[in-house]
């Protein structure tokens, strides 16, 4: 998936270059994300937050119920698939709230 494909990606340019669209979507980011052609499961609640240069976020994402070897593999050994363009991701990264 090219940059330009990429919808969260998008909306993250358009955030850097609409103020009045990135306070919209940290209002209502369900809401927004919907209209920007990202799904976002029912009875899931989305939560935007803006790093700056003085503050980074670390996201935990939700404890695996089960890792097979393969899985584990690719967390110890830092790992991974790589994706259309042949950039390894680890297991956990998603473009998508589902």
């Amino acid at each position: 998936m090219t940059t330009a494909e990429n919808p969260m990606q998008k909306i993250i340019t358009r955030c850097w270059e609409d103020e009045a669209f990135k306070k919209r979507l940290m209002a209502d980011p369900a809401k927004i994300l919907g209209a920007e052609g990202v799904s976002v499961q029912d009875g899931v609640s989305i939560r935007v937050v803006e790093d700056t240069e003085q503050v980074r976020t670390l996201i935990i994402p939700p404890a695996p119920s089960h890792l097979d070897d393969d899985q584990l593999k690719g967390i110890t050994g830092g790992g991974g698939r790589p994706d259309d363009e042949g950039i390894f991701k680890p297991p956990s990264c998603t473009d998508s709230f589902n």
